[in-house]
């Protein structure tokens, strides 16, 4: 299952509109133990996000859905609004951003890292 962006991935989504500004849907599914590691790398996020001008619109945990298929579920969602599809590259290839992106590895199992804009 899918947890991180590719180069391809990167590459196309800055193709799109580099300098769109951008909120980032988030569907995470943790592993186990992967709250609190999840958790972690929040911390590091914000750091990094802050410093390209991104911040946390909402992150909150999911309950039992009302509508979905088997396995449609998530165990979390989170909204980060960044004023750049370039803005969220740049914080990407950071290299201290990347030292902690270990720790989103290991929190899930599974994710979705969808790009919105207003309509």
């Amino acid at each position: 299952m899918a947890v991180n962006p590719t180069g391809s991935d990167m590459k196309a989504f800055l193709a799109e509109s580099p300098d769109q500004p951008v909120v980032m849907l988030n569907l995470l599914r943790f592993a186990e133990g992967g709250v609190e590691r999840y958790d972690s790398y929040i911390a590091h996020f914000r750091t990094f996000a802050e410093k390209v001008g991104a911040s946390i619109v909402y992150f909150g945990h999911g309950g039992a859905p009302v509508v979905a298929e088997a396995g449609q579920d998530w165990d979390a969602v989170l909204l980060v609004s960044y004023p750049s599809r370039r803005a969220f590259s740049d914080m990407v290839r950071d290299p201290g951003y990347q030292e902690g992106t270990h720790l989103r590895t290991e929190a899930l199992t599974e994710a979705v890292l969808q790009p919105t804009t207003p309509h």
